[in-house]
């Protein structure tokens, strides 16, 4: 897979999302929590922007209202996409990325044709039921979908998006946007502010973006 670099990077972590992902970090710390990986939540960090080819696995992924679906014909539905990967015992790069994503739901609004999909990165612990708990903490509307399944096809997701870290305690921020099927992904790799993320999907959602390529 070949990426191209982008000219501009983003700084850090602004403080409107890190004030709300504390908020949030403070209702995801479950109290039987043996997973978290970081004991506070990032204050700095910058973000880089590139754009990558990337195919979707042939692969099963079991959403959190249970029902079984094909990644591809869930992803290449025709609408936008915004992806993450996430798992419920994160105790700060998740809720931070949530939260986020959060953001861009609550911005973009209820109509907004865009499908927000979070997945697991540890299946064996985040069954449907614990991916609706997460779901609800996190305000995740009717466009925002929650995936887990089968460690395989966690992985297999991984390894195509190029997120793959062998370990979920050594996962790192990154986030994947694309306009339309057989359209190029753009890949953020560290935290982003939702308001960079909306101006880069009405950017990529622009019909001269779109009529191109």
């Amino acid at each position: 897979m070949s990426r191209s670099p982008s000219s501009w990077l983003i700084t850090g972590v602004v403080a409107m999302a890190l004030g709300l992902a504390a908020g949030d970090l403070a209702r995801a710390d479950d109290s039987d929590d043996n997973h978290a990986h970081h004991h506070a939540v990032p204050t700095q960090s910058a973000a880089q922007r590139t754009t990558a080819e990337y195919t979707i696995p042939d692969v099963d992924l079991v959403r959190e209202d249970g029902k079984v679906v094909h990644a591809r014909a869930e992803f290449d539905d025709g609408r936008p996409v915004l992806l993450g990967f996430i798992f419920t015992t994160c105790a700060a790069i998740c809720p931070i990325t949530s939260a986020t994503f959060r953001q861009f739901q609550d911005k973009l609004g209820p109509n907004e044709p865009v499908h927000i999909a979070s997945i697991s990165i540890d299946p064996e612990q985040d069954t449907p039921s614990r991916l609706r708990q997460y779901a609800r903490k996190f305000g995740a509307g009717a466009n925002w979908q929650h995936y887990t399944g089968a460690v395989a096809a966690s992985v297999a997701m991984q390894r195509a998006f190029e997120a793959y870290r062998g370990d979920k305690m050594d996962h790192a921020a990154v986030a994947f946007l694309r306009a339309a099927p057989g359209k190029p992904w753009v890949r953020i790799d560290g935290f982003a502010a939702a308001d960079q993320l909306i101006a880069e999907y009405r950017a990529i959602t622009a019909p001269s973006a779109l009529a191109s390529r």
